[in-house]
């Protein structure tokens, strides 16, 4: 048994140790691409490879750690399929690794188990949800082009495309609104394109385009979806009306509507029962409303809330008594960061700048001042709480801050290098209304006025998650 390299020479830190636990486990492993892969597949498996969310991304793992530490402690959630460790050529690790376990929900409860789990003493690693992402959104796509023409120009110039989504404007269902969501079959592919679809340097019919990883969409466990009663339903005029809704999704029984919320072009229906908003969900899918086709899917829940019963005792709770798993901003999770380093709590500086469409622009940056470094992003956004929140996010990066889970905003994995899983580049742009997203966010290539910025200081006695 060796351990292989790029060359082909055996090669390894500790070699005579993981040879032993290759020899203990029967796993091979081999080295290419800068990372050393564990398994995949395990000895004696037969048939395909496990399917989505069964991976999850390690970090903070100390870089002289290796296999023959990480793999047992790892195998406590359950069966490995495959362990890649993302290594540097010295020789040393670079600091994270992807699991991926037989199972869900071995990857689920790995999540549980390790996730700030001391792997050394005071050394912590972080565990969290790794997504597979196959899809890019393209932006400034010419508004006349349809499903048909972009699917066949994306193939000519990529590999790999599966299928392309484009979603018709909300004022004329004859054009798209400029951008689409490119399916490619695997996420090598998916990164290959985006490096080739460089922005500044690619056209297509002649317009420069955007390009970025489209956000995936949230997965929410089982059980909490067999408890939706809400539809969400896409592609409606503008002037269609709640009261057109009501009457259409409840026309098979009336009364059976709870309440209907239409925001522009789409809405949420709310039913009085799990079963009825399941039978209208294939009932209305694809239906005719007011002159456009409707797209109708279970609506996925932002936040879990519970009933606080009676007689039920209340304790003040410290930010540092909490899990970073329990934060879902970004804001609040560098407070919490900086509180658990002792440092000053961040202080955010906005500025702002005019758009090529003439919209003002905004972009904070961050200072702590405990560490005497400030971090901006490399975009800016049209919404204020998005442009802090994306600061914050950034700064996270940069601290190297990646015990952040798969529940925060955006999917706050550390940065990855390229053909890799997860967010190549923050943030990315969501395909998943009604969840928060950084849809706004565009690349930053206008100067800041180096005169009168708009600038905003917030002392660092004051919240700035409430800000």
């Amino acid at each position: 048994l060796t351990v292989t390299g790029d060359d082909g020479r055996t090669e390894s830190p500790n070699e005579a140790a993981l040879l032993a636990l290759m020899e203990t486990t029967g796993y091979s492993m081999v080295q290419e691409n800068g990372q050393r892969k564990f398994g995949g597949p395990p000895p004696g498996w037969d048939g395909p490879p496990p399917p989505r969310g069964c991976e999850v991304f390690v970090g903070k793992i100390p870089r002289d750690m290796y296999e023959d530490e990480l793999v047992p402690v790892f195998e406590r959630a359950g069966r490995i399929y495959e362990f890649r460790l993302m290594m540097e050529f010295s020789g040393e690790n670079r600091g994270y690794a992807f699991v991926m376990y037989t199972t869900r929900e071995a990857a689920q409860r790995s999540i549980h188990l390790l996730d700030n789990h001391e792997i050394r003493p005071g050394k912590f690693i972080g565990v969290c949800v790794s997504l597979d992402n196959c899809r890019l959104f393209i932006g400034s796509i010419p508004k006349d082009k349809t499903k048909e023409e972009i699917l066949v120009e994306m193939r000519k110039v990529t590999e790999g495309v599966v299928d392309v989504i484009v979603y018709p404007s909300a004022t004329d269902k004859t054009k798209n609104r400029g951008f689409a969501f490119v399916e490619y079959d695997s996420h090598k592919a998916a990164a290959m394109a985006r490096r080739k679809l460089i922005p500044g340097t690619f056209q297509l019919w002649g317009h420069t385009i955007q390009v970025d990883w489209a956000e995936p969409e949230k997965d929410v466990d089982e059980e909490t979806m067999l408890r939706v009663r809400v539809l969400y339903v896409r592609n409606l005029m503008m002037t269609t009306t709640e009261e057109t809704l009501r009457q259409e999704f409840s026309r098979f029984k009336p009364g059976t509507v709870e309440r209907v919320k239409k925001l522009t072009d789409y809405a949420f229906v709310h039913y009085h029962s799990r079963e009825d908003a399941v039978t209208a969900l294939h009932l209305m899918n694809g239906a005719l409303i007011d002159g456009a086709t409707i797209e109708v899917t279970l609506a996925k829940p932002v936040r879990c809330v519970y009933p606080i019963f009676a007689g039920s005792s209340l304790s003040p709770t410290s930010l540092l008594s909490l899990k970073p798993g329990q934060f879902s901003s970004a804001v609040t999770l560098l407070e919490y960061y900086c509180y658990k380093n002792s440092w000053a709590l961040p202080e955010y500086y906005l500025y702002s700048t005019p758009g090529q469409d003439g919209k003002l622009m905004l972009i904070y940056k961050v200072v702590i001042s405990s560490t005497r470094s400030s971090f901006m992003p490399d975009k800016v956004c049209t919404v204020l709480e998005d442009a802090k929140e994306l600061a914050a996010q950034n700064a996270l990066w940069n601290l190297d801050c990646s015990f952040l889970n798969g529940s925060s905003p955006g999917s706050l994995s550390p940065p990855l290098p390229p053909v890799s899983y997860g967010s190549l580049s923050p943030p990315p742009v969501s395909n998943s209304p009604g969840l928060l997203s950084y849809g706004c966010t565009r690349a930053f290539p206008y100067p800041l006025s180096p005169t009168t910025p708009q600038r905003l200081y917030i002392p660092p006695n004051q919240n700035p998650a409430f800000f």
